[in-house]
């Protein structure tokens, strides 16, 4: 397996934008599941990253696909008292570093948990809210 695949197992359930923001390449482009947008660059993916491992508990990689560049994470957590499941969907670029991170989650009632979840964090994280800001 991918070194920085293996790392990513790791650090990303934690919920440490510091620790997941060296797997990322300085453009790295995040599609998270809770709405059509697109995330670009190390700290405001790291950012995204951080929060979404602080809403998840019980999280967890089921099985790991891939091999090169492009690889696929299943996993399952709880968002709240909601069991969900999903699939991170990576792409890693010619130095090893995550460049694409899609992530797709079912069923639609946990999404709109850790939508809901999300909005209260970026709410209390004027850190944050300057990445989001960097979006429009």
């Amino acid at each position: 397996m991918h070194p920085t695949i293996t790392q990513m197992q790791k650090v990303v359930a934690k919920g440490d934008a510091a620790a997941i923001a060296p797997l990322l390449a300085e453009q790295v482009k995040f599609l998270p599941p809770t709405y059509f947008a697109t995330w670009t660059g190390r700290v405001a993916v790291a950012a995204v990253l951080g929060h979404v491992g602080q809403v998840f508990s019980d999280f967890k990689y089921r099985r790991v696909m891939g091999s090169g560049t492009n690889w696929a994470l299943e996993f399952q957590c709880k968002i709240g008292d909601l069991d969900a499941v999903g699939v991170d969907l990576i792409t890693l670029d010619a130095n090893g570093l995550i460049a694409h991170f899609e992530v797709a989650m079912r069923p639609h009632k946990s999404i709109r948990a850790l939508r809901d979840a999300m909005n209260v964090r970026v709410a209390a994280d004027p850190a944050f809210l300057r990445h989001k800001s960097a979006l429009s």
